[in-house]
């Protein structure tokens, strides 16, 4: 059961001092062309989870690995592909590393692809029921193995009381094992963002339906 961020201050570090613990870190990419309103959130959200991750270090201890979503690749290799994904939780990891972390492969690169092949398909949209339920079947199933190898990577690297980061997108269903100790790393910068978006649709919707009149 992951534990709310704002009680850990509360509690004894002593507390933590024994099992597998992970920082679940929500991946929230760059959009392109951002609004200037959505960039200040962005960068302010992972300033916050910089500064979330480094006070549960202090009080938990150091982080021994890093996991990222998207990443088949181990050491310089993969922090470069991260770089080109996404520079903010790059220079976490890469910072980490330096610190004496070792970046681990949770991806299956095969799988991936398939994923999000098939979550490319889905966004397209389709003119046959039969067709989509077909698509979204073959997006679940490959979905469902992505998430089972990327928690069975987990399970098998993540030593005896070892401290761990997972960069990973909202919404996820990997199902981490048990023993870990989830600690879910959620700034207030995040529930900014989701307000920003939400707004943002709610004001556009509208002005598209306008233009459809016209």
């Amino acid at each position: 059961m992951a534990q709310e961020l704002g009680k850990i201050s509360k509690l004894e570090a002593t507390s933590f001092k024994q099992g597998r613990k992970l920082f679940l870190i929500p991946l929230i990419y760059s959009i392109k062309d951002a609004h200037p309103e959505y960039i200040e959130r962005f960068d302010l959200y992972w300033k916050q989870v910089t500064e979330q991750v480094e006070n549960l270090e202090a009080k938990l201890g150091k982080i021994c690995r890093v996991y990222h979503e998207s990443i088949s690749l181990g050491g310089d290799d993969g922090l470069n592909i991260m770089e080109r994904l996404n520079p903010k939780s790059c220079q976490i990891a890469k910072q980490k590393c330096q610190d004496g972390a070792k970046l681990e492969v949770i991806e299956d690169k095969e799988l991936a692809e398939e994923t999000i092949d098939w979550e490319r398909c889905l966004f397209i949209g389709f003119l046959s029921d039969k067709v989509a339920r077909k698509v979204s079947e073959f997006y679940i199933e490959a979905s469902r193995k992505r998430y089972e190898h990327i928690s069975k990577s987990i399970d098998e690297t993540l030593k005896a009381d070892e401290i761990a980061i997972l960069f990973i997108r909202e919404g996820h269903l990997v199902q981490l094992p048990q023993d870990v100790e989830v600690f879910s790393v959620t700034p207030p910068a995040l529930d900014e963002i989701h307000r920003w978006l939400r707004d943002r649709s709610l004001t556009k919707e509208p002005e598209d339906n306008s233009q459809s009149k016209t």
